[in-house]
């Protein structure tokens, strides 16, 4: 019975459409791993520069900002299932577009650039509105729960496509891997179209577009709460994420090849891996009500973890640092989504959705060029532990700034 106590809490699968929800997720988190791997490591082939590996990450920026925020105003005012089923099916050609100039060999770097636009500006549309649809189909004191079990769900398709990428590239190559990508989001497909429909609810006549989205950034403005969630993980991603450091960390200081391997996939895979096992563990965690305080331990965590990982050259011993990164980042994640779920109403979820997509994939984006550019300046190591260092710093001062945050409670 203890056991059961601080295991993965499960309640929200009884409910069956979020079953098709999650199982939707489930099919395409692997594939969509296997992607995000792929293209830094065809921009790496190409170009041979940490530099560009940033850029091309950075690249779908824009795109996912606006599409994020203009798909949240969108997800206000139509049938949220109806925009996830558009917007799977766009990511899904993307995919295929990128396993087609795989095998035509073309090697463009402008090509697979401006494909990456294309897949983030559809994932910018989809987003706001599958996180919006959550609190349509689980009572609300599940859904700390049901953000446990989506990250977990998403770290374990983290862990598998990373290292199933770093091992299969050598032997296959990249277009088995865009094309599994594009099959699993034909699956998850099916299984939205399957979903109830969320029509809209609040008051009738609302349009998407620039003045809505503005609503939603004046709503988020007013609310500390809100607005100091949101700015934790900026603080955390932008300052203190290594990814985009992976490929030249794995092939410089851990002595792996410079095309996939082992190491490169650990790398990839370590803070999903954490973030798993905190998902998996999180039962106690997810009834834990001091969700401010949570939420600012958790980031600092993750920045203690990072910093460590740039004063070891042992492979083994950065995994296991990066997955303490993760298992924190999954705390503040769940902890976060809750805040963003509670404290608004549902025809504001969409757009509170969108920005919430614009930091939490946005952010990273801003870390990899950052980072890449800092790699090749400073070198990998030293960026990354000044990385983690500032996120520590950061956190701080913003614990003792922002006291209403640090004392919020969520309601019982």
């Amino acid at each position: 019975m203890a056991l059961r106590g601080v295991l993965l809490d499960t309640t929200p699968l009884r409910v069956p459409a979020y079953r098709r929800l999650l199982t939707s997720s489930a099919v395409s988190a692997v594939g969509s791993q296997l992607t995000a791997v792929a293209v830094p490591v065809e921009v790496f082939r190409i170009t041979g520069s940490s530099t560009w590996v940033g850029v091309a990450s950075a690249a779908g920026l824009v795109p996912l900002v606006v599409f994020s925020l203009w798909g949240g105003s969108v997800a206000d005012v139509v049938d949220r299932r109806s925009l996830m089923a558009v917007s799977v099916a766009g990511i899904a050609a993307s995919s295929a577009l990128l396993a087609l100039h795989a095998v035509l060999g073309v090697e463009s770097l402008a090509v697979l650039l401006g494909l990456v636009v294309v897949q983030q500006a559809f994932f910018g549309l989809y987003a706001p509105a599958r996180g919006a649809a959550v609190p349509r189909l689980v009572p609300a004191r599940q859904l700390p729960a049901a953000m446990a079990l989506s990250t977990t769900v998403f770290g374990v398709g983290a862990v598998a496509g990373p290292l199933l990428a770093g091992a299969l590239i050598p032997l296959v190559g990249l277009p088995l891997l865009y094309l599994v990508d594009a099959l699993g989001l034909l699956a998850a497909l099916a299984l939205v179209l399957r979903l109830p429909a969320m029509p809209v609810t609040g008051e009738p006549g609302r349009r998407a577009g620039a003045g809505s989205v503005l609503a939603g950034l004046r709503y988020i403005g007013t609310r500390q709460v809100l607005l100091v969630s949101f700015l934790a993980d900026v603080l955390a991603m932008v300052l203190g994420m290594p990814r985009a450091l992976f490929p030249v960390m794995a092939h410089e200081v851990y002595g792996g090849p410079a095309d996939g391997g082992l190491a490169l996939g650990v790398l990839y895979a370590a803070i999903p891996v954490g973030s798993l096992l905190g998902g998996l563990f999180s039962g106690r965690v997810v009834r834990m009500r001091r969700h401010g305080a949570l939420v600012l331990a958790s980031v600092a965590l993750w920045g203690a973890a990072v910093a460590a990982v740039g004063l070891t050259t042992s492979l083994w011993v950065a995994a296991v640092l990066l997955a303490v990164a993760g298992a924190a980042d999954l705390g503040s994640m769940v902890f976060r989504g809750a805040i963003l779920q509670t404290a608004a109403t549902d025809e504001m979820r969409g757009r509170l959705q969108g920005v919430f997509t614009v930091v939490v994939v946005g952010g990273p984006r801003l870390a990899d060029l950052l980072h890449g550019a800092a790699g090749d300046l400073l070198g990998a190591r030293a960026a990354i532990g000044l990385g983690g260092l500032l996120v520590v710093v950061a956190t701080g001062v913003l614990a003792l700034r922002a006291r209403q945050f640090r004392r919020y409670t969520a309601p019982a």
